[in-house]
């Protein structure tokens, strides 16, 4: 059990690292070509990617009986995740809409409790909330003046979309492959977001310089594939909104890695938030740990 364990705590870090590295890179990328043709890129060959490796399995498809499943879970965790966040990031600045996007974590657990039925305890409440209170503190300095009601209002969206999408996946688990899911979901609204930038976007505003490669690449093979799998697998192993408390250090780790790599700078914002989201986590499991013991010990196996 406690080699599972460490297994299943390695895939969470790894999935923090990876979508936390993903913010800087993309932000090195997406000037170089319009947005819903790079979004749909990356969703699309990672798709591919994904498809390839895992295509001895494809009796799992059962593409008849869950072709529905497929597109819905393309609907919600790429057409609209990719697709409203990279509209929204045209009307706020960076720092602004990633709280706005973060906001899930707590959707998650208020619709794991509404939908699912699992808990959520005054203390956990508090947990959640204290974790989004850390990333507004920490992204506070990237913060203007100027606020856009349209681009509030698709980061707020961006958030709901990706909440209803893991909920769904995690209500639908037993009846589909975890793996294709991922992949037909990626190649699915990968498509429809190629097909919406070629109409509305121009392929050749693309410059193929190494930072668009590089975020491509990424984005193709770790950022999207890989890190949806390690997603939705830790979540089907244990309560969603726990799982989720967890993607509140994701900015956290964006902002340390452009402290490393982009020359940006440490502030007390950043440690007040890096505490609060410390806080945050543990008082989600708090809960685990006493009261939930069973659930504990169904994620350890």
């Amino acid at each position: 059990m406690q080699i599972v364990f460490k297994k299943s705590t390695a895939a969470l870090v790894a999935l923090i690292l990876i979508w936390g590295a993903s913010w800087p890179i993309n932000k090195l990328a997406v000037p170089y070509a319009p947005p819903l043709l790079y979004a749909g890129q990356r969703a699309l060959l990672g798709g591919i990617l994904l498809t390839v490796i895992i295509w001895k399995t494809r009796e799992k498809v059962n593409w008849q009986e869950n072709w529905q499943k497929y597109c819905i879970g393309a609907f919600f965790n790429t057409i609209l995740f990719f697709g409203l966040q990279t509209a929204g990031l045209l009307y706020l600045p960076s720092g602004l809409f990633s709280v706005l996007v973060y906001f899930q974590p707590i959707l998650l657990g208020l619709f794991a409790w509404l939908l699912l039925g699992e808990s959520l305890s005054p203390v956990k409440i508090l947990g959640l909330f204290l974790g989004f209170v850390g990333v507004a503190v920490v992204s506070v300095d990237g913060l203007t003046v100027h606020v856009s009601t349209i681009g509030v209002t698709l980061g707020l969206l961006t958030a709901v979309s990706w909440a209803f999408g893991v909920i769904y996946v995690k209500k639908i688990s037993k009846e589909v492959d975890a793996y294709w899911m991922v992949a037909l979901q990626c190649i699915l609204g990968g498509a429809f977001l190629l097909g919406t930038g070629s109409v509305f976007e121009s392929w050749s505003a693309i410059e193929w310089n190494r930072n668009y490669l590089s975020g491509l690449g990424f984005g193709a093979t770790i950022g999207i594939p890989l890190a949806y799998i390690l997603y939705y697998k830790l979540v089907n192993a244990g309560e969603a909104s726990k799982v989720g408390s967890y993607t509140f250090l994701i900015p956290i780790v964006a902002v340390l890695l452009g402290v490393l790599f982009l020359g940006e700078t440490v502030t007390y914002s950043l440690v007040i938030g890096m505490l609060l989201v410390a806080i945050s986590i543990s008082f989600v499991n708090f809960q685990y740990k006493t009261k939930n013991k069973s659930i504990s010990k169904d994620i350890d196996n």
